[in-house]
């Protein structure tokens, strides 16, 4: 297990910067997921924590060790690449054992545990196959067989599942997961799909153009974003994003759109700095927006545009005074397109930005203290 430390990291390649000024600190036992379209930057930094890359300007510590003129091998980092890199001419069994004979191991140690890898990862039977004869969710697993055999301070993992179909790909984030918490190996993993990134992470860092945006648990993330660009990136539908005025009252926040005035929780409040009232971009996600067929709230009806049904839950998207608003209903709701319909937004989770900046408006650490992130359920 160990510490790292990114300090002001800057990676140049001529004219263009792939990675721009990065510092994170990552704590002995995270798992790290480095999250963001291609070309973020997320694999030139992980790159770089392997030693594959030199960073132009900047520090990486590796448990208190400076390690940017140490060469790969000795980091003692394992690292998982997303096309296996597994010697086809080997058997399994070689494969797993390569590394160890390289570092002229004890060969019965060697073999105790291959063997013991082998259960936990369930290969036992394979031992025997060539790369070729496995299918993509067994290769990945002798990869991370031979990360593990290693017992390295450090995981480092390039978009490992990307190749695997939707089943696999979840069945192996279960499988990544649990090996963490069984060895509790810090671990770096970059990765463009923010399912694995919300699933899988005890903290994500989030990339754009080779800056770090974002750096916070899954559940902070999702619900304290502290940008446009982080806040549509997380979620799926992503994010609606509608004009509107954040104005003051005696009493509370209010949030003006789609010509509908909506009072904040009490206890919320703008960023120092932030003058009001301000014309502003209202973020508010669909499941945050409950749906309904017309009822009594004529402020808030809309017309039926689009219906998406997922089979546990649905996506309608509105229309209402031309900006469409995707709302979730319950997968047994029935809607028909060009109906009239309802919808009352969660006023705990109705987000304001810049429209220039793109900068969160509105802190809500007091209301992040107030419910409880795994059922967005305020405290009574």
């Amino acid at each position: 297990m160990s510490q790292v430390s990114i300090e002001h990291v800057w990676r140049r390649f001529g004219p263009q910067v792939g990675v721009a000024d990065l510092s994170l600190s990552i704590e002995d036992g995270d798992f790290l997921v480095l999250l963001g379209p291609s070309g973020c930057g997320k694999t030139t930094s992980l790159r770089m924590l392997a030693g594959l890359e030199r960073p132009s300007e900047g520090v990486i510590r590796i448990d208190g060790r400076v390690v940017n003129d140490v060469s790969p091998g000795e980091r003692d980092v394992a690292m998982v690449f997303q096309s296996y890199a597994l010697f086809p001419h080997m058997t399994v069994y070689k494969n797993l054992a390569f590394g160890p004979r390289m570092r002229r191991e004890n060969k019965a140690a060697t073999h105790a545990k291959i063997l013991e890898v082998a259960a936990t990862l369930g290969m036992t039977a394979l031992l025997d196959r060539r790369p070729s004869e496995l299918s993509g969710g067994q290769r990945q697993r002798v990869a991370l067989g031979r990360a593990l055999l290693r017992q390295p301070k450090l995981f480092l993992m390039d978009e490992p599942l990307s190749n695997l179909d939707a089943a696999l790909r979840g069945q192996m984030r279960a499988e990544l997961v649990s090996l963490h918490r069984r060895f509790g190996i810090t671990t770096v993993y970059v990765t463009h799909d923010q399912v694995e990134a919300m699933t899988m992470a005890t903290k994500i860092a989030i990339m754009f153009e080779g800056r770090l945006h974002q750096m916070a648990s899954p559940a902070t993330i999702f619900d304290d974003p502290v940008d446009l660009r982080v806040a549509t990136f997380i979620g799926a539908p992503r994010m609606n994003i509608l004009p509107g005025v954040l104005r003051r009252t005696e009493e509370s926040l209010v949030a003006e759109v789609l010509d509908a005035a909506i009072a904040l929780p009490p206890g919320l409040d703008v960023h120092p700095g932030v003058t009001l009232p301000a014309s502003v971009s209202i973020g508010i996600r669909p499941s945050d927006i409950a749906v309904a067929r017309a009822g009594s709230d004529a402020r808030l009806a809309a017309t039926v545009d689009f219906v998406e049904p997922m089979g546990s839950e649905t996506f309608v998207t509105l229309r209402r005074d031309g900006h469409a608003v995707t709302c979730r209903a319950s997968g047994r709701s029935r809607f028909d397109i060009g109906e009239l319909a309802t919808m009352t937004p969660d006023a705990r989770f109705i987000y304001a930005f810049d429209p220039d900046s793109g900068a969160a408006l509105i802190d809500r650490a007091t209301l992040a203290s107030s419910y409880d992130p795994q059922t967005r359920r305020a405290y009574a």
